[in-house]
């Protein structure tokens, strides 16, 4: 990538930034919604409902705690950004220009995924150093998982804000993929203690594999089969969303 496309996503990154921290609900939803969820699932589950899963309360709230980072920082956070945009004329207006179409959803993701990410590194070192986690066992699975989870998420984002009309109904929109992700996603309740067949469905929805990735990676447990399963799939989805955005996103307003 030239340092002229940087540039232009730098820019619009900043110009986006400076958008997003003016919106209170975008800033709450980015910096302490994320927290409060993470909290709540430290406290609400207990070592009898992981029994014979060989995973731990901690455990299961630091690594579902980056999934819902994601789902909430980058997927909701984006959706209502694209959609504000559009209806704005900026993202018209960014195509009569040098970006490309590329450069300018990427750059218009830019801050929330660096906040999903800096938050994700924040859950690492809480875990570590006050919750005795101990360090991620496999660090290129962890990343792995964060950053298909980013990239993929923020494709979807975008095929999202193909079907809300307005800013305010992506309150609205983002609801299915965030609820299924929250409670069929291994997030809050780990895909251990499902039946196996309702568990094998569970594993082929798009937060899954970036769950058990980062999973794997922190505390370890994968097999080599395991691991390669949740890459392919994680990856099957990232190209199926972009395809989704290729095909359907909307760059004029719907009116």
């Amino acid at each position: 990538m030239s340092t002229v496309v940087l540039g232009r996503m730098r820019a619009l990154g900043r110009a986006e930034l400076t958008l997003l921290l003016r919106n209170r609900t975008a800033v709450f939803t980015a910096l302490l919604m994320p927290l409060g969820f993470v909290f709540l699932m430290r406290t609400s589950v207990s070592g009898e409902t992981l029994d014979g899963t060989g995973l731990s309360p901690a455990g299961v709230a630091m690594t579902g705690g980056m999934g819902i980072v994601l789902v909430l920082v980058v997927y909701a956070n984006l959706v209502s950004a694209y959609v504000a945009r559009r209806e704005e004329l900026v993202l018209k207006r960014l195509r009569t220009g040098e970006p490309s179409d590329t450069e300018i959803l990427g750059g218009t993701a830019l801050p929330s995924v660096a906040i999903g990410l800096v938050q994700c590194a924040l859950l690492v070192a809480a875990g570590v150093g006050v919750m005795d986690l101990g360090v991620p066992e496999r660090v290129d699975l962890l990343l792995a998982g964060l950053l298909l989870g980013s990239v993929m998420l923020t494709a979807l984002a975008a095929a999202t804000s193909a079907v809300t009309r307005t800013a305010e109904s992506a309150q609205l929109t983002v609801m299915p993929l965030m609820m299924v992700s929250f409670f069929a996603s291994g997030l809050f309740i780990p895909l251990e203690v499902f039946p196996d067949a309702l568990a094998n469905v569970c594993r082929l929805l798009p937060v899954t594999p970036v769950t058990e990735l980062v999973r794997y990676g922190w505390l370890g447990g994968a097999d080599a089969l395991d691991a390669l399963r949740a890459l392919g799939l994680a990856l099957v989805w990232t190209v199926l969303a972009v395809f989704a955005v290729r095909r359907w996103f909307r760059w004029e307003p719907r009116r």
